[in-house]
């Protein structure tokens, strides 16, 4: 006798057959792509990743209130609105870029229907980005993707996949989520640092306790004591004004640099290089602090032979030793950023974690004490790094910049673009100039280079081909900050690259200082050394002691500087007028009187900036 098979009876025999084969009876909630970024030319496929590679996936998730938390940037920063200067708390920062409590509902749901619960999740304190560590398979059924081991032509490795997809109904939700197709290589082997020569040349004696230092004279000048060949601190110092300044209220005034990916600040050349050009600092080079961030290297050991080769502590000594060399006794806290090793075809790691600048921003929103000022020596061309990340840690910045830090970062040493490698990453393959990022984040302060002192110039080596960076960004607008000055700029250069650069895009750099020649203590010897990766922290020791005098005078620090400097602050700055953005093989943008795209409104001079900013605090 046949017994009819009710719907009923038909459903629960499926779920009992699709338990026994482990795979779900619902159909998969329909895709759609969230995100493509075309690989950038010097990288190529080499092959799939590997199914059983872990990844630390970061899913940063819409910040609720943004457009509020930039309004608070903008009128804490403004020297004309009656909140100057009273910057945010970080809890009161989180309330502000927290995700609503539907996108975190929606994307709980999603990742445990996925099989992911949320013991397995990590959270920021703003909650705006959950971390969760999978297999590739894993995330490649998460994002609909295929994932792929990708070599760079300098022998880099990393896994990414050019697209990847989300439920449509949080595309809304979903800002970004790394790593996925970012190609972005902040390395200082990039254009950030040139090394030129070890100083070898006639009238030089640099082993160790042979350097001819000559006596600081009781009044120093720059005639006396610079030298463009060999930049030194006691030339900083006297060029830029804060010689004569004795800091204050060094401890409650701290300054920052950031080391990425291998890179740290070696103390016993630190050292040297104090005890022979500012030697009542040397004592620092022991006391400065480390803050390591997932497994940054703080090695003091010699380095070994690869990383000599790479010119491994090159960066985060001319870093720590610039710092240092000018903003003694304020404190130094070094934030020395890793991550995994970078993936190797032949030897599997457990993580991928090659965004550096995320990984450091989460960090730092995390700590309720930080730097007033922190110097970044970082980039690589905007291009590299897909639009949704650029804009999500753009954001972060901008966190940063409301609770009172002044972050600045370098421009980039290839003028307007390297020569060669000025083609468009849109599939089209077109001429273009070659934008920076961060540098061109509207949230930050970005620092060009000059070099020789009476006039200062833009600086430009041909020995090595470096070029101090800027242009306009193709993915962030002009801020309204730039309205009153770099339209001016765009309409003096007519017809002058037309179609080469974003018109309407964010300007920079915002300022610059001396990045050419430096002398520095690097694996016991002195090197010379060019780049942004100079002017950044010069400026960056510079602003820090005109914090520590509004410190002492019971005010608040600068904060997020560029709305200042716009609004009048650039009369504090030296303009430079002579030299342009070489790249491109062209000229490049030109220095002209104001604000230009190759130097901002010019170098810094440190009497006129610390008066200013003492009166614009009144209005706090």
């Amino acid at each position: 006798m046949l017994f009819g098979v009710t719907p009923t009876v038909l459903l629960t025999l499926l779920i009992i057959v699709d338990a026994a084969l482990g795979s779900p009876v619902r159909s998969r909630t329909p895709y759609a792509v969230k995100e493509t970024h075309n690989v950038p030319r010097k990288w190529s496929r080499v092959g799939p990743a590997p199914a059983d590679h872990w990844i630390n996936l970061q899913i940063g998730l819409k910040r609720s209130r943004f457009e509020e938390l930039e309004r608070h940037l903008y009128e804490v920063s403004d020297p004309s609105h009656h909140r100057y200067g009273q910057h945010l708390t970080a809890a009161e920062v989180d309330e502000l870029v927290k995700p609503a409590d539907d996108t975190l509902e929606l994307v709980h749901h999603w990742l445990r229907d996925n099989g992911i619960e949320r013991d397995q999740l990590e959270y920021n304190s703003a909650k705006n980005w959950v971390k969760v560590s999978l297999p590739v398979d894993a995330v490649e059924r998460l994002l609909d993707t295929e994932y792929s081991v990708f070599e760079h032509e300098e022998g880099e490795y990393v896994v990414r996949t050019p697209q990847w997809s989300l439920p449509p109904h949080l595309h809304q939700h979903i800002e970004a989520i790394q790593p996925t197709n970012s190609f972005f290589r902040p390395a200082p082997l990039r254009s950030t640092l040139k090394p030129v020569t070890p100083i070898g040349r006639p009238g030089f004696s640099h082993h160790y306790g042979g350097w001819q230092n000559p006596p600081t004279p009781k009044n120093p000048n720059v005639a006396s004591v610079c030298n463009a060949s060999a930049v030194t601190s006691l030339c900083l110092r006297t060029l830029y004004g804060t010689y004569n300044y004795q800091p204050q209220v060094p401890g409650q005034n701290k300054v920052g640099l950031t080391d990425y990916l291998g890179e740290t600040n070696n103390r016993s050349d630190v050292h040297l290089f104090l005890e022979m050009f500012r030697p009542e600092a040397a004592a620092e080079a022991y006391e400065f602090t480390f803050e390591v961030i997932a497994g940054g290297s703080d090695q003091q050991t010699p380095d070994n032979a690869t990383q000599l080769a790479a010119g491994i502590d090159l960066e985060g000594n001319l870093d720590a030793e610039t710092l240092i060399g000018i903003g003694y006794p304020t404190p130094l806290i070094a934030f020395t950023t890793g991550g995994s090793p970078p993936f190797m075809p032949d030897a599997l790691t457990p993580t991928d974690t090659n965004e550096p600048y995320l990984t450091w921003v989460q960090y730092v929103l995390a700590q309720s004490d930080l730097p007033q000022t922190i110097s970044t020596s970082y980039g690589d061309d905007e291009q590299s790094v897909p639009y949704s990340f650029a804009q999500t840690v753009c954001k972060d910045f901008a966190t940063l910049g409301a609770r009172g830090i002044s972050l600045l970062f370098a421009a980039g040493d290839n003028g307007v673009g390297a020569t060669g490698d000025c083609v468009s990453n849109n599939g089209k393959n077109t001429s273009t100039f070659l934008p920076a990022f961060p540098a061109a984040c509207p949230y930050v302060t970005t620092v060009g280079a000059t070099k020789d002192f009476n006039p200062e110039v833009v600086a430009y080596d041909p020995e090595n081909g470096f070029a101090s960076g800027g242009g306009f960004s193709n993915y962030f607008p002009r801020p309204s900050y730039q309205d009153p000055a770099v339209p001016n700029y765009i309409t003096s250069l007519g017809d002058l690259y037309a179609g080469l650069y974003n018109t309407s895009g964010r300007g920079y750099p915002d300022i610059a200082a001396q990045g050419y020649h430096f002398l520095t203590v690097w694996n016991g010897t002195i090197v010379v050394l060019d780049g942004t990766s100079a002017s950044t922290p010069t400026s960056a020791a510079v602003i820090s002691l005109v914090n520590d005098a509004l410190i002492a005078a019971g005010k608040s620090p600068l904060g997020f500087l560029n709305p200042w400097i716009y609004a009048g602050g650039y009369k504090a700055f030296t303009d430079v007028t002579e030299g342009s953005a070489i790249g491109c093989g062209v000229a490049g943008f030109p220095a002209e009187v104001g604000w230009d795209a190759v130097t901002g409104w010019g170098t810094p001079d440190f009497p006129s900036i610390k008066s200013l900013a003492l009166q614009n605090v009144d209005k706090e």
